[in-house]
């Protein structure tokens, strides 16, 4: 199932890959917390985090997963 974003209309395969999904939620791939929204960031993994995107500001360990990343610095 394809998603689509309300504000850019970019389509991704998970909604947690979209500035602003159409309100659909997931369940964290890291944490496993059930019903997460798109800006859910597990405590225990923020020390991990490495990369922000510049479109949405999203963080994540691993380029791959952001649209648009840059290192944190």
């Amino acid at each position: 199932m394809a998603y689509t974003c309300k504000s850019c209309g970019a389509i991704a395969e998970s909604p947690g890959h979209l500035c602003n999904p159409c309100g659909d939620k997931e369940k964290c791939s890291f944490c496993g917390t059930a019903e997460v929204d798109v800006k859910h960031v597990c405590k225990d993994k923020l020390a991990e985090m490495k990369y922000v995107c510049n479109g949405c500001g999203r963080v994540a360990m691993e380029e791959a997963h952001l649209c648009s990343p840059a290192p944190i610095k």
